[in-house]
Formats: structure tokens, C-alpha cells, sequence
């Protein structure tokens, strides 16, 4: 079972992004500081195929992307490995009810919901402009019945405890800070311990061999099972016409509770 987030180029990477996300914020500090200054918004197109069923089935997406230092809105390469994996099991998804944490640019959830999920986005309660990117998203696919809420890991909020009964649990890339580790998978197990036949499908970019949250499953007595990216067409530096994930090592796995731990 591989639930450490290894990388040998983990150095180099995370060079390369810190020296990105500074640009960022030299660009934004470069920018007008007033509220009434309009964010630059780039919209990115995904298509997902099928190109193995007797009829070819296809479904394009569009998300936007704002430059901004808050990382969460830009479509990382975990976003869109998840998206293909629901794509693939679109017909499983069909009025099932979905929630994305961390959802940024929300391309998981809007590809759910235009499998037919009835799909809630969320993001942190004290990042605004990621809930009006989610917002924005649901606005570039004409989606209208997505509900957008503020959950903030590791919080028991009265949004957390209102959720409806859940089936599926969504995370691109929010194994991304060791420093939220524990807060996300709290998270996920009381969610889990509400909807006990929920699962949490996430995927993760691997970056430090240091990195493990094998002790956590434990402890909140939660098991996984890795799911290989070639059996769901996902094995490639291109998807969706996207260079993304590019040459970047992803995983995903897919993780429940322990049989016989139910109910809060």
C-alpha cells in the first residue's frame, strides 16, 4: 500500500514553485491594491474521452484560473488526473451526492457534476476569493445547482455538521502542506464516521520521502487502497488536452474506514 509522498526531485520542485508563487506575489503587489481592481482570469479548457465504447463520448469543461498568490486558484496536475478518474466512473456518479474540499478551481467537481452528481464545493472559510473562483467555475459550466460552502479543516463548523449524506469525497493535491495533514484527514474521518459507506477519493503529487500519513490513518482507523493511474487511462503527460500533469509523479488512492469503525 503506498501512502508515502515520495519525490526525488523534490528539491528542484519545490524550488520551482516557490520561485512561481513569488513572481505571483511581486506581480499582485505590482497591482492596484483597490477592491475595485477586476482580477485577471484565464480560462483553461478540458476535454475528456472515451474513445474505447462503440459510440465516442466526450465532455469539455472550462475553469478559470486567477492570477493570484493563493495557489488554490490555479488547476494543479493532481485536479486533473482526479477529473479524469470521474470521467471514467461517470455512470457510477449519477445521482450520487459529492463533496470536493479544497476545490480552488473546482475542476473535479464540475466534471462530477456534469457526470450527474449533485456536487458541493468547498474551500476555506478564510480564503474568499477561492469560494468565488468555485463560484465562478460552477458560472463557466451553467452549473446553478452547486452549493459553495466554507469548510475549514480541522474545524467541526455548522457547515461541516449540515452536510447531507454523502457518497463521495473529493481532494486534488491537498496533501500538499505536511502542516495540514492531520487537519484534512480529521476532516475526512468525521465525515466518514457520518457516512459510513462514503469514500475519499484523492490524489496526491508525490514530493518528499519524508512525508507520510500512515500514522494518521491509524489513528483515525482509516485504511487505503492505491488506485494505478493506467487503469483509468491517467499513466500519460498529456490529459484532457493538457501538457498537465506534465512529467509529474501522481498518485491516487482511494481511502475508507476500517471495517467495524461506524458511526461518530
Amino acid at each position: 500500500m503506498l501512502i508515502k509522498l515520495v519525490n526525488k526531485k523534490f528539491l528542484s520542485e519545490k524550488k520551482n514553485r516557490n520561485s512561481s508563487l513569488q513572481c505571483y506575489k511581486v506581480y499582485a503587489l505590482m497591482m492596484d491594491q483597490s477592491e475595485a481592481e477586476t482580477p485577471s482570469i484565464k480560462y483553461k479548457q478540458f476535454t475528456f474521452e472515451d474513445n474505447n465504447e462503440n459510440t465516442q463520448q466526450s465532455l469539455s469543461v472550462s475553469i478559470p484560473e486567477v492570477l493570484d498568490p493563493q495557489y488554490g486558484m490555479y488547476v494543479w496536475p493532481c485536479a486533473v488526473v482526479l477529473a479524469q478518474y470521474l470521467w471514467t466512473q461517470r455512470q457510477e456518479l449519477r445521482d450520487k451526492t459529492v463533496l470536493e474540499l479544497g476545490a480552488g478551481a473546482s475542476l473535479p467537481g464540475v466534471v462530477a457534476s456534469r457526470c450527474g452528481a449533485k456536487v458541493i464545493l468547498s474551500d476555506n472559510a478564510e480564503k474568499p476569493l477561492c469560494l468565488e473562483n468555485c463560484r465562478r467555475s460552477c458560472a463557466a459550466n451553467g452549473l446553478h445547482d452547486i452549493t459553495v460552502l466554507p469548510l475549514t479543516w480541522g474545524e467541526v463548523s455548522p457547515e461541516l455538521t449540515q452536510l447531507p449524506q454523502l457518497d463521495i469525497i473529493l481532494g486534488s493535491d491537498i496533501f500538499y502542506e505536511p502542516r495540514d495533514f492531520e487537519d484534512v484527514l480529521l476532516t475526512v474521518a468525521f465525515l466518514l464516521r457520518k457516512n459510513p459507506k462514503a469514500q475519499f477519493w484523492t490524489t496526491y503529487q508525490e514530493r518528499s520521502a519524508d512525508w507520510s500519513i500512515e500514522v494518521l490513518l491509524n489513528r483515525w482507523k482509516m485504511s487505503c487502497v492505491d488506485v494505478e493511474l493506467e487503469t483509468f487511462d491517467a499513466d500519460k503527460s498529456e490529459l484532457a488536452g493538457s501538457s498537465l500533469p506534465g512529467n509529474h509523479s501522481i498518485e491516487m488512492m482511494i481511502i475508507t474506514l476500517e471495517t467495524g469503525d461506524v458511526g461518530l
